[in-house]
This record gives C-alpha cells, sequence and structure tokens, in this order.
C-alpha cells in the first residue's frame, strides 16, 4: 500500500517527495495516518470478536453456519459468507476427532426386524428412540458409551458409561430413558445387531415396559444414522482424538457433553439450527 510505504520511508525521504514518487497526495496521506484502516476493516475486527466469543462457548466445534446463526441471535445483520471469510482468514475451524475401532462382530441371541426402516423423523416424542454404543479411549483402558436418542428431538434421553460392554451398559441406559421420559403408549426402541440388544435381559425389559424392538440389517451402519451422527459429533466435537488419563476424567467430558452442551445448547441442523430442548420446548413438550 502507498501510504504505508511513505510511513516506512519516511526518515529517509521527505514525505513531498515520496508522495510525487508515488503518485500520492500528502492530505490523503495524513488523513490515512488517522485512519490507516478502512470503515470494513474495523466492522471486520468488531465481528470478529463476537464470532471467538461463539466459537469458544461453544467448544470450539461450531463452524461458520452455527456461528452465524448465534450472530444473528444477538442481531447482527452480517451475512454467513463474511462470518465464513473472517473464520477462514483468522484460521477459527471447527474441530475434528478420531475414530476408534469397532469390536468384531457378535451376533444376537436373536434378531428383531427392521421396524424403523430408516425412518428418522417422528411427529411427537417417545414414539422412536435409537441406541449404540461406542468406544472412548483413556490410559487406563476403554471406557464405553451407551446411548438413547429420541428420534423427534434428537436428544440424548438416556446414557450410560462402563468398562465393560457387559448387556448392563445398555440396560442402564434404556432404564434411564424409561425413568425421564415416562412414556405413555408404545415406543420403537431400534439398534443394531449387537449381542448386548439381542440378550434375554434386554427382550424382557423392552416387553415389561412397552418398547417394541428392532435392528439394523446386518452390517448396515445407515440403518442407524441418527445415532451414528452423534457418536461422530462428540468425537469430533469433545474428545478430538485426546486420550484421556482415567475413565472418571473421561466420564465427566462426556457428562458435560451430553448434559450441559449437546442436550441444551448445541445447534442441530436438522432441528432448524437450534438444540433439542429449545425445540421440545417450541413444539410444546
Amino acid at each position: 500500500m502507498k501510504y504505508a510505504f511513505i510511513l516506512e520511508q519516511k526518515h529517509r525521504w521527505p514525505v513531498k517527495r515520496l508522495c510525487r514518487l508515488l503518485g500520492a497526495t500528502r492530505s490523503g496521506y495524513y488523513k490515512w495516518l488517522d485512519k490507516p484502516f478502512s470503515d470494513r476493516y474495523y466492522e471486520d475486527q468488531r465481528l470478529l470478536e463476537l464470532i471467538r466469543e461463539s466459537h469458544e462457548a461453544s467448544g470450539r466445534v461450531y463452524g461458520s453456519p452455527r456461528v452465524f446463526m448465534d450472530l444473528r441471535e444477538l442481531g447482527e445483520v452480517c451475512g454467513i459468507h463474511r462470518v465464513a471469510r473472517i473464520m477462514r482468514e483468522y484460521k477459527l475451524k471447527a474441530q475434528r476427532g478420531y475414530k476408534a475401532p469397532r469390536a468384531k462382530y457378535t451376533p444376537p441371541a436373536e434378531a428383531f426386524p427392521n421396524h424403523l426402516r430408516r425412518n428418522f423423523t417422528t411427529e411427537r416424542p417417545d414414539i422412536a428412540w435409537v441406541t449404540d454404543i461406542t468406544y472412548i479411549r483413556t490410559y487406563q483402558g476403554w471406557l464405553y458409551l451407551a446411548v438413547v436418542l429420541d428420534l423427534f428431538s434428537r436428544k440424548v434421553v438416556g446414557w450410560s458409561m462402563k468398562a465393560t460392554l457387559a448387556k448392563e451398559i445398555v440396560l442402564d441406559a434404556l432404564i434411564m430413558a424409561v425413568w425421564r421420559r415416562k412414556p405413555s403408549g408404545e415406543v420403537l426402541i431400534h439398534s443394531d445387531q449387537g449381542s448386548q440388544y439381542g440378550s434375554d435381559a434386554w427382550q424382557r425389559f423392552c416387553q415389561d415396559h412397552g418398547l417394541k424392538p428392532s435392528m439394523s440389517r446386518r452390517g448396515n451402519c445407515q440403518d442407524n444414522a441418527v445415532a451414528e451422527s452423534f457418536f461422530s459429533s462428540l468425537k469430533k466435537e469433545k474428545i478430538r482424538r485426546h486420550i484421556y488419563r482415567t475413565r472418571e476424567e473421561a466420564k465427566s467430558e462426556i457428562f458435560d457433553y451430553i448434559e450441559v452442551f449437546y442436550n441444551r445448547a448445541r445447534r442441530h441442523k436438522h432441528l432448524g439450527n437450534i438444540s433439542p430442548e429449545a425445540f421440545e420446548r417450541a413444539a410444546g413438550y
């Protein structure tokens, strides 16, 4: 920039001569000294502070679309492309996570039909739930997490964390879901074909509490895509390839993600960029 070069060289050459050589005016140079950057630059800097606040508040997991929604709620009128540009210039990115290895397939005692059939949208809560298990690394060994999500709001309504893959992990998550939601009618509960979901204890619990089991087709993870998507978000947004020192440390972090961030605050694209709890409130539940 001409004026910046003049400022840099003025101790060597007179300003008047530098302006003449560069085809600039002295009045323009002195005006620039009072305000060396454009109005747009200063506005970008103001927006940058708001963008950083939103990005940090999300645990650095929000990309430009969700940050843009935060700014709109604050009354800002900037466009999403401007938010994306500023985030790109200042290297503010949504964090990515790691993929944990899956255990070998163990067939269940009895497979159930796929009653869900990838119908991932319901008209009200407690029509259909999905459940699955994932793995988190710690220096004490694997920590296993089972969750139950309501397809209406994508809310995690039940969860359990244990050091083993015994059937109790999925039963505890389901017990929490039933205790919290107290469904008045039959609920479809969809899972993969893991052995925990085919156990006699699982079948008895479902029968006693008005739950209708459903299972994905063997080796077809897309049949349980909502649960898989939740685990992907957890690992990208919270775990981020981190190996926890202890299982207790991992439990604390994951509890915070589920109960404080995901259910209450995290913007969900499927829900119109509001959180699961806000979606249920807006729907009158």
